[in-house]
């Protein structure tokens, strides 16, 4: 990999995003290719639209269990859903939960992820654009978008899909005849790398892709004491909320408990009230089976005496609101019966409606690069400190009447991009978390290894873990704090994305030093300033090279010899201060330090930049140092 080319494609992908590229009304086109250019292109010729970029071949399958010549993959035909029936559909009676029938592919987390699309229709239309059938301009072609990593982007495909025995391997609608789940299954393949890429993975996921909102997760064997309010505060924002019961082994899965409870399945959370039941205030659930059937038993279910307790007009407006599939349940009950407690938080380009409350967004791209921004997390002190910093200042605290605290509730999530793609490479997830700290009277500078030597955490991810996105929900006293996203062991190569979410007003910006350079004055010096020995040692050299050094395009005489040499010694002087080891070399961190002692105070990318041309597997000799400051020196010269 070319580190320089890394980073001049990290400067060109973030002036476009500056452009609006990315966003929802504008999204990236993925592999360059425009579903509108290309559909019309096809219409005209009469051709049929063959993907060059995710062709109909073996690769696109898999790897591994399905690479090429695997038995997996043997006798795969690609057939179009033309060849597969007489009567293809893309979306038939709108999309619903039976469209969603899994196949080979170990990716039932995508599949709940795509079931709890079906429920809301308009997050649905911004994944599954409108106006596609096999019937009006049929071309082969179809698109889909997804988030990805900060923007949202726009996939085309072929509808050729693979095929054994006849049936489609993968997912498909229990009618046969409908085909958006298997199209979009297939534009996620193509997004990720391959079909196999998909397999193994959490619903909270797919519910970001689908959405652009930021996820977390609860275990209810140990819920937060302010749950209930989490929970009511999602539901106002229309977040997407999804709750499940733990597997303890196969033959769990889809089971059903005493209760009529499905073990291994994922329900939907659609509402909570507070009834007065016997004098006492009782909170409810309202749970949902997307099956539409199988449903709770024991107390509040649809048909327990509980209801007769309460006043009629409110069981009835209870009543009213249930659709199939869904029945209430009290909310310790939900606790004791449920394991896990997803929440999919939407950002507020998603949510249109004003009425509904929304969480302020900050969203930040960030890099760890070997030797320059890749620290490792904090059992490194070290290194810790070149990761990327950025500060947050909380600045309203939330207006909740039952709490006597005085604190800010915020979100921070991070995310590490691309990792599924790696997978062909027998790559996978880095291990990465986050802390944060406190932040008092510290100018906007990059803090360097004394401040996080001298301060410990205030607060920071629950863990260190190897998942695409580690999100955890914070509340602090207003003030100043700086987050320090990493990897857990140093060196670790990724590109991330840092998404602060914030329920009142708050400030963030990423904290790099400002690019400057204290070159001194130039030294005032002559001929007569330079001793014999010198003069005689610059002879020698001189005649060895010819009339005198070459610096660039100029040649050196004396009096610059001098002034240079002068230079090199006091930066000898720092080097040997920075090689602490006293081995002729620094470590690259070491070297930032270095370079900032020498006068030079730059910011993360164009450390990073030095360290891919000057540094040899994170080090730094001191010939490369010394042609490091004179190139630096030179062009804060010019």
């Amino acid at each position: 990999m070319d580190p320089a080319g890394g980073i001049s494609a990290t400067i060109y992908a973030s002036r476009l995003r500056a452009e609006g590229v990315g966003s929802k009304e504008q999204a990236v086109h993925f592999a360059n290719q425009d579903y509108e250019a290309l559909k019309q292109e096809c219409v005209e010729s009469g051709c049929l639209f063959e993907d060059p970029c995710f062709p109909a071949e073996p690769p696109s399958l898999g790897f591994k269990e399905l690479a090429p010549y695997s038995s997996k993959t043997r006798d795969v035909e690609w057939m179009r859903p033309t060849e597969l029936t007489d009567d293809p559909q893309f979306i038939v009676g709108g999309a619903t939960r039976t469209d969603i029938c899994q196949g080979a592919l170990g990716d039932c987390w995508l599949l709940a992820a795509i079931a709890s699309l079906t429920l809301n229709e308009k997050i649905l239309h911004r994944v599954v654009p409108h106006g596609q059938s096999f019937q009006d301009d049929y071309a082969g072609i179809f698109h889909f978008q997804f988030w990805q990593f900060g923007e949202w982007v726009d996939i085309v495909i072929d509808d050729r899909l693979p095929v054994k025995d006849g049936e489609l391997m993968f997912v498909h609608s229990a009618e046969g005849n409908e085909f958006w789940s298997a199209l979009l299954e297939k534009a996620y393949a193509k997004l990720n790398g391959s079909y196999e890429a998909l397999s193994g993975g959490s619903t909270t996921e797919g519910f970001e892709d689908f959405t652009g909102g930021v996820s977390e997760m609860y275990e209810l064997s140990k819920p937060p004491r302010d749950l209930y309010r989490i929970i009511a505060k999602a539901l106002d924002r229309g977040s997407l909320l999804g709750c499940s019961i733990d597997i303890t082994s196969a033959f769990d899965m889809e089971a059903v408990t005493f209760k009529k409870l499905v073990k291994g399945h994922a329900y939907s959370l659609t509402g909570l009230k507070e009834v007065d039941y016997h004098g006492n205030m009782t909170r409810l659930i309202r749970v949902r089976n997307p099956w539409g059937q199988v449903e709770w038993t024991g107390a509040w279910n649809d048909n327990s005496h509980e209801w007769d307790e309460i006043d009629p007009s409110e069981r009835e407006d209870l009543h009213l609101q249930m659709e199939d599939g869904e029945f209430w349940m009290s909310f310790s009950d939900f606790l004791r019966q449920f394991s896990r407690l997803e929440i999919c938080n939407l950002t507020p380009d998603v949510l249109s409606e004003d009425s509904l409350s929304h969480w302020n967004t900050t969203t930040y791209h960030g890099t760890w690069r070997r030797g320059s921004t890749a620290g490792g997390c904090r059992n490194h002190p070290n290194t810790f400190w070149i990761n990327p910093q950025y500060k947050i200042t909380l600045l309203e605290e939330d207006d909740d009447p039952e709490d006597d605290e005085v604190a800010c509730s915020f979100l921070v999530a991070l995310m590490q991009k691309d990792r599924r793609k790696s997978r062909r490479q027998g790559q996978d997830m880095h291990t990465i978390g986050f802390a944060l700290y406190e932040y008092r009277g510290c100018q906007n500078v990059h803090l360097k290894k004394n401040f996080f030597l001298s301060h410990s955490s205030c607060a920071r991810s629950e863990t260190f873990i190897n998942l695409r996105e580690v999100s955890t929900r914070l509340r602090l006293p207003p003030g100043e704090y700086i987050i320090v996203p990493s990897t857990f062991e140093p060196s670790k190569e990724a590109d991330f994305v840092l998404r602060v979410f914030t329920e009142k007003q708050a400030e963030t910006e990423e904290l790099d030093d400002e690019i400057s350079a204290d070159l001194g004055e130039d030294e005032e010096i002559t001929e007569d300033d330079i001793d014999d020995s010198f003069k005689s040692m610059f002879a020698q050299l001189a005649g060895e090279v010819g009339s005198g050094f070459k610096d660039g395009s100029a040649r050196l005489g004396l009096v610059e010899f001098q002034i240079l040499w002068n230079k090199i010694r006091n930066w000898l002087v720092i080097f040997r201060q920075f090689d602490l080891d006293k081995s002729g070399a620094m470590s690259s961190y070491e070297m930032r330090l270095a370079v900032e002692a020498a006068g030079f105070k730059l910011n993360n990318r164009l450390n990073q930049i030095l360290v891919a041309r000057y540094a040899e597997n994170e080090i730094i000799d001191f010939d490369n140092f010394i042609c490091c400051l004179v190139k630096l020196e030179a062009m804060f010269s010019e």
